[in-house]
């Protein structure tokens, strides 16, 4: 008998790689806790009607990404795709204003999408979401980034973009939506069929496509950028002047636009060249409208989303590069350089640098071959010349070259190298 395999697209996370699970969503909690967020769980399915009107019902979660179906009662429901609507849905269904007028939660959890999997991205795939409701200052735009930028630094990612857009606000972004509809009109036979029909129910849309003929259509397209009203131009500019004095570096990118229809103003994404297409991280943006669309009170809201499963494979990307990257051999002669020798090599290891040295006094020669046996890039060579001048010889043992290395604040030195 035929053994029954996992869902595609649905995997299971095994021991030796739930560890890495366990540090990101760790490592998640203390950070977001310290920025005064609180756990909450909702429900993975919900009625259909929460993501059509919440997300949009032209947008390609809805349309074509969303696992919805009728239950017996014939009621529609639909594993949620997302999670802001959610906790949107919990928010107002609880009157959890009533408390404190600002809610800051956040939520652990999968998601689900039927689309075709790919590198870090799964039919059933898993979300660190972010949400804080009732603030409208672009203070607390800026937090949120800033928040978003010290939790992937405390996880260890490096090598990561953010960027920043203003979307508007529903009465600018009508606007623009004439001027784009202009556009695209003059472009319609090379826009693929998705685009012809986004062209009249969400022209915005259409800057998500990935069809490469669309692309070169939309990189001469206006931008929502230029048709933002003055208190929208006035909120993004706040928004930047606290992301300077927060000294968290952004790029703004006009032509992003997000995937959801709720967001407002303030939009952003942690983006990535290691991934592919899939090259965002997270992302999020706020929200303003979307508790009163969902039945609730007029409150404003902003969040973000981190996919876990493209953050563990960034990560243990970096994992492996780490391995390859240069490992140095200290050689000394002469018992002086040895104990100096023994003192630098801790200090460079400290500094992040994989490092060893020969503890047993042997001749150059031979602490060169050991070099070689460990397979180390570089030899700092320290002797009694070296030790009077205040230097250390640096080889590069591909090429063979050689260069001197002031010992003052070496390790510095090294990893500027």
């Amino acid at each position: 008998m035929e053994s029954i395999q996992a869902v595609k697209g649905m995997n299971d996370i095994l021991p030796g790689q739930v560890e890495w699970w366990q540090k990101v969503e760790t490592t998640a909690r203390e950070v977001l806790e310290n920025f005064g967020y609180r756990e909450i769980r909702t429900p993975v399915l919900e009625k259909l009607e929460l993501f059509s009107r919440g997300i949009g019902e032209s947008t390609d979660i809805v349309e074509k990404e969303m696992y919805a179906f009728e239950d017996r009662r014939g009621e529609w429901l639909a594993l949620r795709p997302e999670a802001t609507a959610s906790v949107v849905r919990a928010y107002i269904q609880h009157n959890l204003q009533a408390d404190f007028t600002m809610q800051k939660l956040y939520a652990l959890g999968p998601m689900f999408r039927r689309e075709r999997p790919q590198k870090g991205r799964y039919r059933q795939f898993h979300q660190i979401d972010v949400e804080a409701f009732g603030v409208d200052d672009p203070m607390l735009d800026a937090e949120m980034m800033y928040m978003l930028r010290v939790f992937l630094e405390r996880i260890g990612l490096s090598g990561v973009v953010l960027h920043i857009n203003s979307l508007g606000c529903p009465q600018c972004r009508q606007e623009h939506k004439v001027r784009l509809q202009g556009y695209l009109e003059t472009h319609q036979e090379t826009l693929c069929p998705d685009c012809r029909k986004r062209r009249h129910t969400n022209p915005l849309r259409t800057f998500d496509c990935k069809v490469e003929r669309c692309q070169k259509v939309l990189e001469k397209a206006p931008h929502l950028l230029g048709s933002i009203c003055e208190p929208c131009g006035t909120h993004f500019e706040r928004v930047k002047d606290h992301m300077e004095q927060l000294r968290t570096p952004y790029l703004i990118n006009p032509r992003m636009v997000r995937g959801l229809d709720y967001y407002t103003r303030t939009a952003f994404e942690v983006i990535t060249d290691q991934l592919g297409a899939q090259n965002a991280v997270g992302g999020g943006g706020r929200y303003n409208g979307l508790a009163q669309d969902l039945g609730g009170p007029d409150i404003p809201g902003i969040g973000f989303a981190i996919g876990m499963e493209r953050l563990i494979l960034l990560l243990q990307q970096q994992q492996e590069e780490a391995r390859r990257m240069p490992k140095i051999f200290l050689a000394a002669m002469g018992e002086r350089a040895r104990t100096h020798a023994f003192l630098l090599t801790q200090e460079l290891r400290a500094a992040g640098l994989e490092t060893e040295m020969d503890y047993e006094g042997k001749s150059l020669k031979s602490q060169m071959r050991r070099a070689d046996k460990y397979g180390v890039s570089h030899v700092l060579i320290l002797g009694e010349e070296e030790m009077d001048k205040g230097v250390a010889k640096l080889r590069n043992m591909a090429g063979k070259s050689q260069q001197e290395i002031p010992l003052e604040d070496l390790p510095a030195a090294m990893k500027n190298l």
